[in-house]
């Protein structure tokens, strides 16, 4: 037996350093100037022959080294990760907004899967499918105690495949049955509309590839309706980020040209960089043409409110951050999820790769987004009542292993709710209110944030929070803009791939 254990030992130990070959560890040990650590790694593939030889059931090879790389890369940060071919073949079409389903947005409720919305014009929006409906089995499958990416993942497949939903609906006695046919769904990030007389409303659900065409078309359209706009509420509520190039674009196009987005410093010389509101920094690779130019000149003095809350991270944190440094818009909401790390992603084959934590990222005044957040210049709840769930959601400063501002200066956490005590009687009390109150739609006439923005325009009364941390008092000077150089040429730099 003790020669069998050594044996496979040694493929073990030759595999691991096929896999150290693979995430280039001689690189970067060269760079760091250390060897790489050979006894943990002989230690690694001992562990490895063991598995092989006296687990009570045969586990294959593969599984145990791609699990053995996603435990490494994960146990750094909650945001690195390995991506097998699902998941790397899921990211891209996150990214590029779009995927192969049914076109609803779910969540989950008391073990069960609700319909937030069907996507407009979707397979699930045709065939009837309205939000408030209850999945309870796909394919005649029950889905109680399933997780909600198992559910998704059960929801999406290959284009013309067939998915019957049964549904639970209120008012209905009988359960519905809807046979629907999947189809390439393509998601819009963004939406847009009059709010008001003369005040418009643009939210960014999530920054994908063509986020800054489709934001260009938004407001062309709004400013065809009303030419004289007195204000513009940018709603980033919820938005969790996507690729960067779609947050500097959004930035761009209010600020004027050439100004400093955002900063991002790491220990590799090329994730030291400036991103500024120039075209190259944010059009399509190839594109000929400047997709801002397009946008009509007042965009650039209209009135701009952001709105925020505990769901607005990473790429939106860049756009109100940047924003506000400026002056340019008043940031209105709850304090932001905190999330100021750059992910860049290292492709290891054609179907796999590792979406590693590089840098951190830097507002054009300097300050650290990471663990920290962007805190409104005018705390405003969700609701009249309260700030709802968002007073209980979890920040990035909450999460295990997460990175440190790197700034000096203490985790601005969010405001907590007293003892453990309070909080749990809050949190009962903000359950029970949540099932009485209907889902917020944000963009409807009952969005109390939103109320609140047009009432800053309007110079009406604005209901600030009545818990939690009042902004820093010294609001960001125009004038204290720090002067940001680089020695990096613009088209050297390569705009990380970033996915909360």
């Amino acid at each position: 037996m003790g020669i069998k254990v050594k044996s496979i030992g040694l493929i073990g130990l030759g595999l691991l350093a096929g896999i150290g070959a693979t995430l280039q560890f001689p690189a970067i040990a060269q760079k760091v100037g250390a060897p790489l650590p050979l006894d943990e790694l002989r230690q690694l593939s001992d562990v490895f022959g063991l598995i092989k030889s006296d687990y009570v059931e045969k586990v294959e090879d593969k599984k145990l080294l791609s699990e053995a790389i996603a435990g490494m890369v994960s146990s750094l940060d909650p945001h690195s990760v390995y991506l097998d071919k699902n998941a790397f073949k899921e990211m891209r079409e996150s990214v590029q907004g779009k995927f192969v389903g049914i076109g609803i947005e779910v969540s989950m409720e008391d073990g069960y899967v609700k319909v937030v919305s069907p996507i407009e014009d979707s397979p699930a929006a045709k065939a009837g499918i309205a939000a408030g409906d209850v999945i309870t089995r796909l394919d005649n499958v029950p889905l109680k105690g399933l997780q909600l990416d198992e559910v998704i993942k059960r929801m999406r497949g290959q284009p013309n495949s067939k998915l019957v939903l049964t549904i639970s609906r209120k008012g209905d006695s009988k359960p519905l049955v809807f046979p629907i046919v999947r189809e390439e769904i393509r998601v819009q990030s963004v939406k847009a509309k009059m709010v008001a007389p003369g005040y418009a409303w643009l939210r960014i659900a999530q920054f994908q590839e063509p986020t800054v065409d489709d934001m260009v078309k938004k407001i062309n359209a709004l400013y065809a309706q009303d030419p004289k706009l007195k204000g513009l509420v940018l709603d980033l509520r919820n938005d969790p980020g996507g690729v960067v190039p779609g947050a500097i674009g959004v930035s761009a196009a209010f600020l004027p040209g050439d100004s400093v987005i955002v900063s991002t410093s790491g220990q590799l010389p090329e994730s030291k960089q400036v991103f500024y509101g120039r075209r190259e920094f944010y059009a399509p690779p190839g594109a000929k043409t400047d997709p801002l130019a397009k946008l009509p000149a007042a965009l650039k003095t209209v009135p701009l409110v952001v709105l925020v809350n505990a769901g607005s991270a990473s790429a939106s944190e860049i756009v109100a951050g940047a924003l506000q440094d400026y002056q340019r818009a008043t940031v209105i909401g709850t304090q932001t999820f905190g999330k100021g790390s750059v992910q860049t992603l290292r492709q290891l084959t054609a179907d796999t790769a590792v979406k590693l934590t590089t840098a951190r990222y830097y507002t054009p005044k300097g300050r650290s987004i990471q663990a920290r957040g962007i805190v409104p210049d005018m705390l405003v709840d969700e609701t009249a009542d309260g700030d709802g769930w968002n007073s209980l959601r979890v920040r990035e400063a909450d999460l295990e292993k997460h990175l440190n501002s790197d700034d000096g200066k203490p985790e601005a956490a969010a405001p907590t709710l007293g003892t453990v005590q309070s909080q749990l009687e809050e949190e009962q009390r903000l359950i029970a209110t949540a099932k009485k109150r209907k889902p917020l739609e944000y963009g409807a006439k009952d969005d109390f944030q939103l109320q609140q923005a047009l009432n800053h325009f309007q110079g009406l009364p604005v209901q600030l929070s009545k818990a939690g941390a009042k902004p820093d008092a010294k609001a960001v000077k125009i004038s204290d803009k720090p002067e940001i150089k680089s020695d990096i040429k613009a088209e050297d730099k390569k705009i990380p791939v970033q996915k909360p």
